[in-house]
Order: structure tokens, then C-alpha cells, then sequence
């Protein structure tokens, strides 16, 4: 299978996940005034945190397989266990969104994001494996400082969630500031060796 062929797939797994997810999002039943539309914002502020975590993995998702120089077998499954993970945001969002204040859906939702990080850093392990130690990618990654931060913040905010539910969705929230802009180390790998 070529790199072209896998990133395709995983563009469709996260565009269905994304459609599925605007299918949660509905008109007001009651009404047509600005108040039956405020009662939908924990709805629509769901839907964007998870639009946003989609794009990101969308994004480095990418820049990763831009920069990778071989895959294999266990490359295509570790890519399945991560598509496998952000294909639960969908339920996870509609879940926390129907009981945004209620402590399980919102530390499962942490629990679904902390396992999809996780299984990001595992496939950019096997991609790396496959290349070798001297690959593009392994040149470019180097330290993972925002990893680390990032998978804190996640476990702090599951933890949070039991106590107060809003410190948890900021906490994801910051999460997803800290990774909104593409994986700096890549980028700049791209720019030093005209990658681009």
C-alpha cells in the first residue's frame, strides 16, 4: 500500500467523523427566538472542540506522513488504532454534550482524547521504526515537549471531571489550543531541508 493510498482512507474515516458529529447538531424544537438558540451552545461548543481536534489530527496527521519514508504492515494497524479512537469522538461529544455537566461522559471524553494522543505517538514510533533512525522523521520529532504537557493536562482533566466539570473542558480545551497550530518541529524540519 502506498503512503498516498493510507492517507486517503484516513481523510475518509475523519471526514465521516466529522459529518457524523454536524448530524448531532439540530435546530431548536421550541422555537425560533435567540433564547431556544442559547440553550443549544453546550451543544454547538462540543461540536467545535471536537471539530477542532479532528482538524488537528487531520492536520499533523499530514505533516507526519509527509515526512515518513516507509510503511509497512504495522504501520497500517497502529493507523488503525488510531483512526479507531477518533472515530468514538462522535459519540463521546454527543455523550458529554447531552450531560456536559455530569462527571462520567466528561472524563470518558478526556479518556477517548488521552487514547487517541497515544495512539498518535505510537503510530509516529512505528513510522520511525519502519524509516529507520536516520528518517526525515525521526530528524524532525526530536524532543516532544507538548506530548508530555498534553498528556498531563488530559489526565488532570479526567481527574478534574469527578470534581468539576468545566475545570476538565478547559483543560481539554487548552489542549487543543496548545496543538492548534500545526507540530512546529515538522514545519520547521520542512523549511531547513525545502520540504516544501
Amino acid at each position: 500500500m502506498t503512503k498516498s493510498r493510507l492517507e486517503a482512507f484516513s481523510d475518509g474515516v475523519l471526514a465521516i467523523a466529522i459529518t457524523i458529529m454536524v448530524l448531532e447538531l439540530r435546530p431548536p424544537e421550541d422555537g425560533y427566538t435567540l433564547k431556544s438558540l442559547l440553550e443549544l451552545l453546550p451543544t454547538f461548543l462540543s461540536y467545535v472542540l471536537s471539530f477542532i481536534y479532528v482538524g488537528i489530527y487531520w492536520n499533523n496527521h499530514h505533516h507526519m506522513f509527509h515526512l515518513a519514508d516507509k510503511i509497512n504492515g504495522a504501520v497500517l494497524w497502529k493507523n488503525l488504532n488510531l483512526l479507531f479512537w477518533l472515530s468514538l469522538f462522535p459519540f463521546t461529544t454527543a455523550w458529554m454534550d447531552k450531560n456536559y455537566m455530569q462527571p462520567l461522559p466528561v472524563a470518558v471524553y478526556g479518556f477517548v482524547l488521552t487514547m487517541a494522543a497515544i495512539a498518535y505517538l505510537i503510530l509516529q514510533k512505528e513510522l520511525i521504526k519502519a524509516g529507520g533512525p536516520d528518517c526525515k522523521l525521526a530528524q524532525a520529532v526530536g524532543t516532544d515537549t507538548k506530548g508530555k504537557i498534553s498528556g498531563v493536562l488530559y489526565l488532570a482533566g479526567i481527574g478534574a471531571s469527578f470534581v468539576a466539570t468545566w475545570i476538565s473542558i478547559s483543560l481539554y480545551t487548552i489542549v487543543a489550543l496548545i496543538w492548534f497550530i500545526p507540530d512546529k518541529r515538522i514545519e520547521k524540519f520542512y523549511h531547513e531541508n525545502g520540504e516544501i
